[in-house]
């Protein structure tokens, strides 16, 4: 694993990580072997490519009419007439992406279609407010400067904290972290800190709460990891991008049109109904009226569709590994509200709000702070796109009950959208993220199967990186085509990493 050699644009942290592709020739030669990628989320679109690049004939099947997974976005129409883009909410494009954001550059070099947000505010009920804006990029200031600007540490706190408790966050190791802390669930190890009762509150449950779960059933692991990625292990920062049009326009129809001139033939509204493989190594794909034969099949699916396909599909791999799938878990549903108000939120308001103690509601959103088609809905009605979100929603919740929850909450936040009019609003009730639950790591799939034309990609997935989220579906899916460029004795493509473990080799030796 070589440091710093041949850094892609983009990366300011210099301990960032390369992990080279096995070598090969650079394409293939003679007839193309022929690949079946099922999903155009992220990890298959990130699969097609690798592979589309390097001359594999590629055809990708997605089940909805759009790219994206849980990216997507599609056509609606406001009750005002306007045609919008609606989609399953705000996703924050980290500088630590590095994978996902050279996904991007395939069709948006200078990544001219992510606009920076300038801050990430965090605001808790009782009046807490905490921001990343001034906090120093590179660890361990990044943690000195967030304890001594947040208003959640105060020093008579630190001789309470736990610190022998808190040193497995300065060695993060895959898959070290798991074998360590896969069995305890983030809340009892933020507990056992001791952390400000306000920090665990304000900043760590937020965090936590970004993959969809309570903490008191997430994998500390998981948490653990997320800490080593976003804050503690990079120099990258907290600071992120987001797409300056709706997702469809600014992603993913370009990168569509990028794999058809490669070749790659895209076929959405095409779920796929069964997989058999064959002796010979390849796989008979059935999808509605189609049925073809490919060589190689990448499964790039949520927990439910792979769970449901391999239903289906027996004896594609070793029993064992079906019984691993079986048992994975989604994440409790969530909620993304999105509102067309008649008048704007205050001018000083940020474009994206972490929150905590304001009921079920974890974000806001202000779109038209970033997006032009909705700063161009805003400047031609004086109105105002608002978007909240509420993670990890109860099982069995009235879904209009938590509706107006998270209006009212919003008017607590935003005390001026009280007299606002909801010209318009779209409720999307989504439970399709994967949960990694306590003691849960074992049963999640790695990118390779028993069977070695079979690959599995997505954000369920262990790489082996420290990876999450979007840039987890990224990197698996281009190691899941590296898998396969390596049998046919052709070159993959470089993957980057955050530091694969903690920046101080003193605070290394005490976790130790």
């Amino acid at each position: 694993m070589n440091r710093r050699h041949g850094t892609p644009p983009g990366i300011l942290d210099r301990r960032a990580v390369r992990i080279p592709a096995a070598a090969g020739s650079s394409r293939v030669t003679g007839a193309p072997p022929t690949a079946a990628v099922v999903g155009g989320g992220i990890a298959g679109l990130a699969a097609a490519v690798a592979l589309a690049e390097r001359g594999v004939k590629v055809t990708l099947f997605e089940r909805e009419a759009v790219l994206g997974g849980r990216v997507a976005g599609w056509d609606t129409r406001l009750a005002d007439g306007s045609p919008v883009t609606m989609s399953r909410g705000f996703h924050a494009f980290f500088r630590q992406y590095y994978n996902l954001r050279a996904l991007l550059r395939r069709t948006d070099p200078c990544l001219e279609r992510l606009t920076p947000l300038p801050d990430y505010p965090l605001w808790h009920a009782d009046g807490m407010r905490d921001s990343f804006r001034h906090v120093p990029r590179t660890p361990p200031w990044s943690a000195l400067g967030f304890a001594l600007h947040s208003p959640t540490f105060a020093l008579r706190d630190l001789p309470r904290m736990n610190a022998r408790a808190a040193l497995p966050l300065m060695d993060v190791r895959v898959p070290e972290v798991y074998e360590r802390l896969d069995s305890v669930s983030a809340h009892d190890f933020l507990h056992a800190i001791r952390f400000p009762e306000a920090a665990h509150h304000l900043a760590f449950e937020v965090f936590s709460r970004s993959f969809f779960a309570d903490p008191r059933h997430l994998s500390a692991a998981e948490m653990v990891l997320m800490f080593h990625i976003y804050f503690l292990g990079s120099a990258e920062g907290l600071l992120f991008d987001v797409p300056d049009d709706p997702f469809p326009a600014a992603l993913w129809d370009p990168l569509a049109h990028y794999l058809e001139k490669l070749g790659a033939d895209v076929r959405v509204s095409q779920p796929v109904d069964h997989l058999a493989s064959h002796p010979d190594g390849g796989f008979t794909l059935t999808a509605g009226t189609h049925t073809g034969r490919y060589d190689a099949c990448v499964l790039a699916l949520d927990t439910g569709g792979l769970q449901h396909l391999l239903a289906h599909s027996p004896a594609l791999a070793a029993p064992s590994w079906y019984a691993r799938v079986a048992r994975l878990r989604t994440a409790p549903p969530f909620l993304v509200s999105r509102l067309w108000l008649d008048r704007p939120v205050a001018p000083e308001r940020a474009g994206f709000l972490g929150t905590s103690g304001y009921g079920g509601l974890d974000n806001v959103s202000v779109l038209e702070r970033w997006e032009n088609e909705a700063h161009n809905w805003s400047r031609r009605t004086g109105g105002s796109v608002v978007e909240l979100h509420a993670y990890a929603v109860a099982d069995g919740t009235d879904r209009a009950t938590t509706q107006e929850a998270l209006l009212d909450q919003l008017h607590r936040v935003y005390p001026e959208t009280r007299a606002a009019r909801i010209v318009d609003a779209r409720h999307e009730w989504r439970q399709d993220c994967p949960m990694f639950p306590v003691s849960g790591y074992d049963d999640r799939p790695t990118v390779h199967t028993s069977h070695p034309r079979l690959m599995v990609a997505g954000d369920l997935v262990r790489t082996g990186l420290p990876v999450a989220l979007m840039e987890r579906a990224a990197t698996s899916g281009i190691l899941a085509a590296n898998g396969l460029l390596r049998q046919w004795r052709v070159r993959g493509h470089d993957v980057w990493s955050v530091p694969l473990r903690g920046r101080s080799r003193l605070l290394r030796r005490l976790a130790r």
